[in-house]
């Protein structure tokens, strides 16, 4: 039996009000009214597809032997880099094996699900851990600006003890142009909202998930949850009661928590999908994007066994409103602003030097001595405990997954960050080990003393002059 064996999710903490956006630009377009209400999750100025990715895997892993991973694939339509090994990075920061299958997925809004059917069959070779995210970057005052969202959703796939059973999938390929993004554009172009209801959705998902269906087997009566990501009000419903999907199987599209999450977002909906669901339970998984997807699971006896992880309700749950459209805006560099002097700095990165500690860097891998037990990062050629000093004695310590708690902080207004003040300090791990570095997520009337903090790979700094972006790991309030 193949199926999923465990699952997490992640959904920044940041939501946007879509009413602040609506004030904004309803004088340009009154339009936009419609879609006023509620919220949309919104990456933090260090977060994009890379850093969500990583953090839904970290949930996802948690309890799961991940040096078991064998393959590790990733789809978004919005990776950081169009000719680096997005996958490669995801690896290094989750400390995965070298010896390892790695590939990247994009180009449709079906990747999420397309990849997961190509996942599925190569997860008979060994466990597979598949990720989904999207940071869709929209113009200003659009529609598709309040509608979507961020976030990311993780799976791991293969055959020991899975609590979702994989029973099959069926595809139709259709170059149905609902919107597009062209190799030079920086925002999606988006066709006319009635043509692709009713002559995209509403004409083509159907018939694949009726296909599906009589490919399994399944009596449509008996599908407990039907997850189709879709913006447009009812139309879940109208395709679940054409297929004789029962209408209250229809899972909810999280649009007033958190918005479409792209490529991500049909995965988003089952991982949630998946925290609701109970043992016997059919879900029955569709998405659209130049053709359909549909996929059909059972949740297994070893569902309730899993071991608590956050998934995309507990992200969700971990909120906190934001207001400031402004801020969005510089976030997701839709508006120029004034940095100042002090960001006026050359952030190259030293390619080089980024190989040679990619450990360290990308996967935060410290040492321990092996004759004093002493830990520390980052890792050196001489033990840090002045009662050793043992020469070459340490061993790779991970430290991403140790809880901490803040040693001193400092909330610095003259060193240029994106979202100031810039805070940072000093951080002491369960276990020993120090750390000096960037804090992030940070209210300032929280903010003290042996605040208990984890650790969050984010980026570091973006060098706008070269096209890079600069990973590395900060202190988030726990």
């Amino acid at each position: 039996m193949i199926g999923i064996t465990a699952f997490g999710g992640y959904v920044p903490r940041l939501r946007l009000s879509r009413k602040s956006v609506v004030e904004a630009n309803a004088w340009a377009n009154p339009a936009l009214k419609a879609h006023g209400k509620d919220e949309r999750s919104m990456c933090n100025w260090d977060e994009d597809s890379l850093t969500m990715a990583v953090e839904a895997a970290r949930d996802c892993l948690s309890g799961a032997a991940k040096e078991t991973v064998k393959t590790l694939y990733f789809a978004s339509t919005t990776f950081p880099f169009n000719d680096r090994l997005n996958s490669g990075v995801a690896a290094e920061a989750l400390n995965l094996e070298n010896e390892l299958d790695t590939l990247d997925i994009a180009a449709s809004q079906r990747a999420g699900t397309s990849g997961l059917i190509a996942a599925f069959k190569a997860a008979a070779a060994g466990p597979l851990l598949f990720l989904a995210a999207d940071k869709r970057r929209a113009r200003a005052s659009s529609a598709q600006e309040l509608l979507w969202g961020d976030g990311a959703a993780a799976l791991l796939l293969g055959t020991d003890n899975p609590v979702a059973e994989f029973l099959g999938s069926y595809s139709e390929a259709t170059d149905f142009v609902d919107h597009y993004r062209g190799q030079h554009s920086e925002f999606d172009y988006v066709w006319e909202d009635r043509w692709i209801r009713d002559e995209g959705f509403a004409k083509i998902v159907p018939p694949v998930v009726t296909g599906l269906l009589k490919k399994t087997g399944a009596n449509p009566a008996d599908i407990a949850h039907f997850v189709f990501p879709c913006t447009y009000a009812r139309l879940s419903q109208a395709i679940a009661k054409k297929a004789g999907i029962p209408e209250e199987a229809v899972r909810d599209n999280l649009q007033a928590v958190c918005g479409e999450t792209g490529a991500a977002h049909a995965l988003v909906m089952l991982v949630a999908a998946l925290q609701d669901a109970k043992p016997g339970d059919l879900i029955l998984v569709a998405s659209f994007g130049q053709g359909c997807d549909a996929l059909l699971f059972r949740a297994t006896e070893a569902l309730p066994r899993l071991s608590p992880r956050n998934g995309i309700k507990g992200a969700i749950a971990r909120r906190k409103p934001e207001g400031n459209y402004s801020k969005f805006l510089a976030f997701n560099d839709l508006t120029a602003i004034d940095r100042g002097m002090r960001a006026e700095t050359d952030k190259q990165t030293a390619l080089s030097t980024l190989y040679r500690k990619k450990d360290m860097l990308l996967g935060l891998v410290g040492g321990r001595c092996e004759q004093c037990g002493t830990v520390q990062f980052p890792k050196t050629n001489v033990c840090v405990n002045p009662n050793c000093n043992a020469m070459h004695s340490q061993l790779d310590h991970p430290f991403a997954n140790i809880p901490a708690r803040v040693m001193s902080y400092t909330a610095d207004r003259l060193t240029y960050t994106p979202d100031p003040p810039a805070y940072y300090g000093m951080v002491q791990f369960d276990g020993g080990g120090r750390l000096m570095v960037d804090f992030s997520d940070v209210d300032a009337d929280r903010m003290d003393v042996n605040a208990p903090m984890r650790m969050a790979f984010r980026i570091k700094e973006y060098d706008a002059e070269r096209g890079f972006t600069k990973y590395f790991w900060k202190a988030v309030p726990a």
